[in-house]
């Protein structure tokens, strides 16, 4: 099985692009809302991909040597969780030659880049859905979608009923991935980008695309052009089902974070606490424990450091534990720094950048936390033992 082996020897910082740093003001929209301002389900504050070139020596300072990137693509929201044009970078972010040069400078610098993939559904102003609206049942794209009837009310309050869609949420009509074009589709977009120098993809709600065939050929075509190219799913519970040959390398390891919170909030003790995750190592082949992404928070999650009440040692508790399991850490930007913040869209405000608003101390142990892993070999390539 090609499980890449760099995976290991990863430290990965998630970067949310229209909230991490702003470093192009051309491209931002006219009603571009300030910099640190309240995070809204749909406002933008102008973080864009020449941002994070500019902020690159912060990354490098900091230790990480891999990025996840939220979803790039030309979208219709700030999250880009709906896509119009899969082949695009979203013009809101920069441009394709933006996205080669942050390439280039994170390839020079041996960081690796990954980006997220959207695939079980689209934007209503997506080419193929548009057509849809506009033609209905005439539509060339009618088997497209799974549509229970005509005409499709795709714009008026409430959920979905005409077609399906992820969750009932109208602007994200879900692909029929039993067509042939649909799936001919999503692996051109897998290639395409693999080709174009990405290291991986993070494959979004793949559960909702309950299809081992098309996540087997969604392997077979990434890793015929990087066989060392990573796969890791947004699978929230533990599952083998989804890692191995036919499916992923890793996957986000939700499970993990939910018996570390549970500690720190005493839910359980200290030996419940070690079977749980001594479980997780034995429910998977090693070489795949050791390709789990391992996170403290997300996009989708409340910040760490609200979670952990604002106190700063058993936040550091957590990023001691996280760097010392098997697997990739990551790193939800700002979580360093303590940024605090609730549920989506709160867990997705703007970076920062003065200093004076940072957790210092929590930083610089984190600094250490990465410099400690990086220079030792057994706690990113070592087994596991309870003392």
């Amino acid at each position: 099985m090609s499980v890449p082996a760099w995976v290991q020897d990863a430290i990965f910082y998630q970067i949310f692009p229209d909230r991490f740093y702003n470093g192009d003001h051309t491209n931002d929209p006219v009603n571009v809302q300030p910099w640190g301002a309240e995070p809204t389900i749909r406002g933008y504050q102008g973080g864009d991909l020449r941002g994070v070139l500019l902020k690159f020596d912060y990354l490098l300072e900091l230790g990480v040597n891999a990025i996840y990137f939220n979803p790039i693509f030309k979208s219709s929201s700030n999250h880009r969780y709906h896509t119009v044009d899969y082949f695009q970078i979203d013009p809101l972010l920069g441009t394709m030659h933006d996205f080669k040069a942050l390439l280039d400078v994170a390839h020079q610098n041996n960081v690796k880049v990954i980006v997220d993939g959207v695939f079980n559904h689209c934007a209503r102003g997506f080419h193929a859905f548009n057509d849809l609206l506009e033609n209905g049942q005439a539509s060339p794209y009618v088997d497209w979608f799974h549509v229970n009837k005509f005409p499709i009310d795709a714009y008026s309050p409430g959920e979905a009923h005409d077609y399906r869609a992820w969750w009932g949420i109208k602007d994200c009509p879900k692909f029929n991935t039993n067509n042939p074009q649909v799936r001919q589709l999503i692996m051109d977009v897998a290639r395409y980008w693999i080709e174009q120098g990405i290291d991986g993809w993070r494959l979004d709600v793949p559960g909702e695309i309950d299809d081992d065939a098309f996540w087997a050929e969604f392997r077979r075509v990434v890793k015929s052009v990087n066989p060392d190219a990573y796969l890791v799913g947004e699978i929230w519970t533990a599952d083998p089902r989804w890692v191995g040959d036919n499916h992923f390398d890793g996957l986000m390891n939700y499970p993990l974070r939910d018996a570390m919170l549970d500690l720190i909030w005493m839910d359980n003790n200290v030996e419940e606490f070690a079977n749980r995750v001594e479980g997780l190592l034995h429910i998977y082949p090693r070489e795949n424990v050791h390709a789990m992404y391992l996170t403290l928070g997300s996009h989708d999650t409340e910040r760490i450091f609200t979670m952990a009440q604002g106190n700063v040692a058993k936040t550091k508790l957590l990023f001691f534990y996280m760097f010392s399991y098997p697997g990739a850490p990551v790193i939800y930007y700002g979580d360093e720094i303590g940024i605090e913040g609730g549920k989506d869209p709160h867990c997705r405000q703007a970076f920062p950048w003065d200093e004076s608003q940072w957790n210092t101390d929590l930083r610089g142990y984190v600094r250490r936390l990465t410099a400690v892993r990086k220079s030792t070999a057994a706690l990113r390539r070592g087994d596991y033992h309870r003392l």
